[in-house]
């Protein structure tokens, strides 16, 4: 609140103290890219084979022997099956990549979350691969290997423009920050 002085003019008020430069360095969770919503498709897919093959293979296995355990197998794994096909959508919405001014930072899932940084100059190969339900959506699948067996990251689910964009981009970058190479 302004202070009134005997002569009624006003004085302003001091300004509050600018924020401190701790705050601004402040990690934030900004310019996370996501996949294409449309992976949930070649997700679920994938599982539902999954499940008529296990499925299948257990009611086979019932029908021949008269086993009761292959029947209660069969149902088991189905339900098991069903229960994983719902959260297919929360598991492709924690897919998410970023590029940073030095690497490439991945992530991924909901109870066991993998957090990746692949550094531009260590990449050897970025590969893109497509299968059949993915190239039917217009989707593929963004492989980034490195001489470490371990960071070997393949980001699934992007537009195949955006893929064939962002894999020049990085074969640019990889090129110009060589390290030790």
């Amino acid at each position: 609140m302004p202070e009134v002085r005997d002569d009624a003019e006003p004085t302003p008020a001091p300004e509050p103290p600018a924020a401190a430069p701790a705050a601004a360095a402040a990690p934030s969770d900004t310019g996370w890219l996501r996949v294409s919503p449309k992976y949930v498709v070649v997700e679920v897919v994938g599982s539902l084979i999954g499940m008529v093959v296990f499925v299948g293979a257990a009611l086979i296995l019932y029908a021949i022997t008269g086993q009761w355990w292959a029947l209660w197998a069969a149902i088991v794994l189905g339900v098991i099956s069903l229960v994983g096909i719902a959260f297919e959508p929360r598991r492709v919405r924690s897919i998410a990549y970023r590029l940073r001014e030095d690497d490439l930072l991945f992530r991924r899932g909901i109870m066991f979350q993998r957090q990746v940084a692949v550094p531009y100059g260590r990449m050897q190969l970025v590969d893109i691969t497509r299968g059949p339900v993915a190239r039917a959506l217009g989707l593929a699948d963004l492989k980034f290997v490195t001489a470490a067996a371990s960071t070997a990251v393949t980001v699934p689910g992007i537009p195949v423009e955006e893929a064939d964009r962002l894999r020049d981009e990085l074969v640019a970058l990889a090129e110009t920050r060589r390290a030790g190479l």
